[in-house]
């Protein structure tokens, strides 16, 4: 049992970048799905797929990598944690990178990227940060 199934998605991530693994699988949620189609509309990850393994779904992410497979994700981390929430107004969102990474907020209309939250003028729980 995980704890902290963000954190594991976020490490598996972490871990299958630095071999250089094509794709990551994992057990899936509506919060981890909805984790990989934000990371996919702003161009970290090509794809993602859901699979029925049994009782139990399963979550496949096809990482994207440049030239010289150089992965699309340099760094990835986790921003608000159990034991420790973080929540943030919309005018007090991080920019990553200066705005070249992603914050994924979870918000009161679902989950959002930095800009399309700070544009709806959202605030919410800051749940990782993509560069």
């Amino acid at each position: 049992m995980v704890t902290d199934p963000i954190s594991d998605m976020l490490t598996r991530i972490r871990n299958a970048i630095s071999v250089g693994h094509e794709r990551v699988t994992m057990p899936s949620s509506k919060l981890k799905v909805g984790i990989a189609q934000i990371l996919v509309d702003e161009g970290f990850i090509d794809r993602y797929e859901q699979k029925q393994n049994g009782a139990h779904g399963e979550l496949e992410l096809v990482l994207r990598y440049g030239e010289r497979r150089r992965p699309a994700i340099v760094g990835i981390k986790r921003v608000s944690k159990p034991g420790h929430r973080i929540y943030k107004g919309a005018s007090e969102l991080p920019r990553v990178q200066g705005g070249i990474g992603v914050a994924v907020v979870s918000t009161s209309q679902g989950l959002l990227p930095d800009r399309e939250a700070r544009r709806r003028r959202l605030g919410g729980e800051v749940l990782c940060e993509v560069w």
